[in-house]
This record gives structure tokens, sequence and C-alpha cells, in this order.
């Protein structure tokens, strides 16, 4: 969780100073999700991901060096300079790929898992999305279709409670996310996204019971993004469109899943505070030497721009 905090926080002055100029969509306070849900998986299951998918790559095991150099738009990034922080792909970790549009892995990733099951792999998939994607179409039929074949599949909404900046009272009758698998008759959760034990429990029992025949499964995680939608803050350049109640970003910082861990972890010994320091120096000089990495890389070449694509 904290190499990904740090990673996404080491992007806000490029962003900023236009070192930086693809859009860049910001993982901050929504880690313990991708990395409950990673360390639950094995590097051979698949993962799908969204415009919001920094954290699900890293968990998955994605090199920090080829993510920072994507992000740069470097020949050295993971899809070659081509994507940019929207397009992430690993398929050495099982990180199949992520793309901006709204619930459009989502189709992706249960072509994965029935692939899954004809050869009767193990693997397991998970596609994550926002609760922007449950208003669109391909969501109930990739539900539908998943639950007659009895893929193993994951369904895990990340639930920030805003898609873009409408707030989910005004584009939902009902909070309940998780509701929508009933009909279906998936078995579904609802937990608290910001707790990275709970999170992991509950990824490993959906998990079992995708490999034991008895998926899909749907899971809800309640999150908040510490961070604007897109970049570092809504409100730059004289802008005003992050409309997010300053009481409702304050309770959910103070419920931050790295340092709710962190407590939890001093609480019990586990660890020692010297430890924790330690800890971040470390991944500080990581992400910094990843940086110094991304920024010697060359740009894609121009009489290349036709290369990856299909003809």
């Amino acid at each position: 969780m904290l190499r990904i905090r740090l990673c996404e926080e080491s992007f806000v002055d490029p962003i900023l100073s236009g070192a930086i100029r693809c859009p860049v969509h910001l993982y901050s306070g929504e880690e313990a999700i991708a990395v409950g849900v990673g360390a639950a998986l094995e590097k051979t299951d698949y993962v799908f991901g969204s415009h919001r998918s920094h954290g699900h790559y890293l968990a998955k095991g994605g090199s920090l060096d080829k993510l920072v150099a994507e992000v740069f738009c470097n020949e050295a990034g993971c899809s070659h300079g081509r994507g940019g922080s929207m397009h992430l792909v690993a398929p050495e970790y099982g990180m199949m790929g992520s793309a901006p549009i709204v619930a459009g892995t989502i189709s992706l990733a249960l072509g994965a898992a029935l692939a899954s099951s004809a050869r009767r792999d193990q693997r397991v998939t998970v596609t994550f999305f926002g609760d922007g994607a449950t208003g669109e179409g391909v969501l109930y039929e990739s539900l539908n279709f998943a639950a007659l074949n009895r893929l193993p599949i994951i369904f895990a909404c990340e639930n920030n409670l805003y898609s873009t900046h409408l707030p989910i009272d005004e584009c939902r009758v009902r909070r309940n996310i998780s509701e929508i698998a009933a009909p279906f008759g998936i078995k579904s959760e609802r937990i608290d996204g910001n707790d990275v034990l709970k999170t992991y429990e509950t990824a490993k029992k959906a998990i079992r019971a995708c490999r034991a025949g008895k998926g899909p499964y749907f899971i809800e995680f309640l999150t908040y993004r510490l961070r604007g939608h897109v970049g570092p803050n809504d409100n730059i350049q004289g802008t005003q469109t992050d409309i997010r109640p300053k009481k409702e970003v304050n309770y959910w910082t103070k419920r931050d899943p790295i340092t709710g861990f962190e407590r939890a972890l001093l609480r019990s010994k586990i660890m020692m505070k010297s430890e924790i320091v330690q800890m971040r120096r470390e991944v500080e000089q990581e992400i910094k030497k990843s940086h110094e990495f991304a920024r010697s890389q060359e740009l894609p070449r121009k009489e290349e721009a036709s290369r990856y694509v299909f003809k």
C-alpha cells in the first residue's frame, strides 16, 4: 500500500509542472482494495483494470520502472509509451490490461474467465471497475452470462461514491451496489474497502469459491479517493469542479487505509514505529530511482507511430 501511495504522490509535481502530459487518475486512498485482492491471487490469475489502475498493476506485480516510464509516455513503459497512465499491462503477472472506457474491460475479463473455464486451468479473473460502471449495460450482460456459465470471475466494484463529479445519490436510487448481483443469483458482499485485512479475507473466500466452480462472485468495496477525479486536485487554474463537501473529505481522510493499518500494526506490536519509518524511506528511494530511470528514457519515435496497432 505504501509503494502505491508514494508512487501516486510522486506524480503530483510532474503533473502540475507539465512534465507529465497524459491524464492521470490517482489511486491515493483506495490502495487497500488492490493490495488486499492482489495478495489473495496467484501470479497466474488474471486482473483487468479501469482508468484508475496504477494500484491494480503494482499490486499484481507489475514493474514500478515500467509504470513510471509509461506515465511519462516513454518507450521503456509497459505499453511502450503509447498508452500512458490508463493503458497498463503486465501479462507476465496476469495484469491483462486497463482502459479508460467506463466498463470497457468487464467484457474482456468475462472472455478470459470463459477461456479459463473451458481450459479448466483453475485461474480466477478479477475485473475492477468503479461505481460509474453500474450505469453501463455491459456490466449486467456480463453478470448474466457469468452466472449462466458459473464462470470463475470476481466483479470488484470500487465504490468511491462519485462518478467523475456526480454524487452517487444523484445517479442511483439505492446506494447499495452489491444488490445488483441478486437477480442473477450471484453471491455478493459489501465491505469496507479501506480495511486491507477484511478485503484480503473476503477476496480469499471469493477466489476459493470460484476455483471450486461456485463462481461468479460480486464484491462492493466502499472507499474514497483522496485526490481529484483526474490529476492531483480538481480545483486548479481557477476552476471549481470538486463539489465534495469538506466534512465528507475530512471524514474519509481520517479513514485512510494506510494510517489505519499502521496503527493496527503498532497496537499489536507486529511492527515498531522505526521499522515503518525505515520502510517508507526505502520505498521513497525506490520510487526516486524509477523516476530517474523514466526521465532518462526516450520517447517513442515518430516514424514508429503505427507500431502495435491493428491494420
